[in-house]
């Protein structure tokens, strides 16, 4: 049977780094995980075995390593546009080179009422993302964040919805609102300052989904994109993945005990998913 190469890619993935910056007595820390992929004119090694325009994925560990030395790593757009245009610059029948920074979340301890120069302590599994997309003629990026966990007690209702033999929901007026923000944009321009930036998205969707009357995921989901939009006028779209976290009601009633919204079970699986993207107009 016939058969062609059709879209490809090779690389690095899953490069743990940290990287301890030292200004006198006052140390700051970053903690990444870097991908790298490249895809191009890469026919010959996979029809004829010829490594001969391949670079191995070896020496892209020990680059990101290097380069964590010879230029910042923040912001983290920054570190992945350097690692980026190196890459195309070494591997000659290269086209495009994409890389993935997620940066892991540290806070500065607090000792004696102050912040302490050298000392840490992990933060939530919230994660910072960065996307480089690099060829020839550009670079482009896209920012985001993983695993943003949030809740709220109130402000939250849903009803009014289909109703069949199979439905057992009861509407509410009055629920717990849990879920884990995913979210990736794309900029339009390149902001002058890509960390402020990133403050601005990230504090827009958090107020918003505070202060929000939700009726729905689907509602705040939509009013948290476009809070965003409204604070970075670079950020062209933003994608959302919500998933619903239930918090279940438990009753108590069998016990002769009242339970007006205060205690629930919290549960992991089956969740309700919601996506959508915003875009601006």
């Amino acid at each position: 049977m016939p058969a062609a190469l059709g879209p490809n890619n090779y690389g690095k993935s899953r490069v743990r780094l940290f990287r301890v910056t030292r200004d006198g007595p006052r140390h700051d820390v970053s903690d990444l995980t870097v991908d790298v992929a490249v895809e191009g004119r890469f026919e010959a090694v996979h029809l004829q075995g010829d490594n001969a325009e391949v670079l191995p994925t070896d020496t892209m560990r020990n680059t990101v390593y290097a380069f964590a030395k010879l230029h910042p790593v923040e912001p983290v757009e920054g570190f992945g546009r350097a690692l980026a245009q190196h890459f195309l610059g070494e591997a000659r029948e290269a086209e495009r080179v994409r890389i993935r920074i997620a940066k892991h979340g540290w806070g500065r301890m607090t000792v004696g009422g102050r912040p302490h120069t050298h000392s840490f302590v992990r933060g939530s599994g919230e994660r910072r993302m960065a996307w480089v997309f690099a060829d020839r003629g550009a670079v482009r990026f896209e920012a985001g964040i993983e695993e943003l966990e949030v809740l709220k007690t109130t402000q939250s209702a849903f009803e009014g919805y289909i109703r069949n033999q199979y439905t057992t929901l009861p509407e509410t007026k009055d629920r717990i609102f849990a879920t884990i923000v995913s979210a990736r944009w794309k900029y339009a321009s390149e902001p002058a300052d890509l960390d402020a930036t990133f403050e601005a998205v990230r504090t827009a969707m958090l107020e918003t989904f505070a202060d929000h009357d939700s009726k729905s995921v689907q509602q705040t989901l939509y009013a948290m994109g476009a809070a965003a939009i409204d604070a970075a006028p670079e950020v062209s779209e933003i994608r959302l993945s919500l998933p619903n976290r239930h918090h279940l009601l438990f009753d108590i009633g069998r016990f002769g005990l009242e339970n007006p919204n205060e205690v629930f079970v919290p549960t992991t699986e089956p969740y309700g998913l919601i996506e959508a993207t915003v875009l601006r107009t």
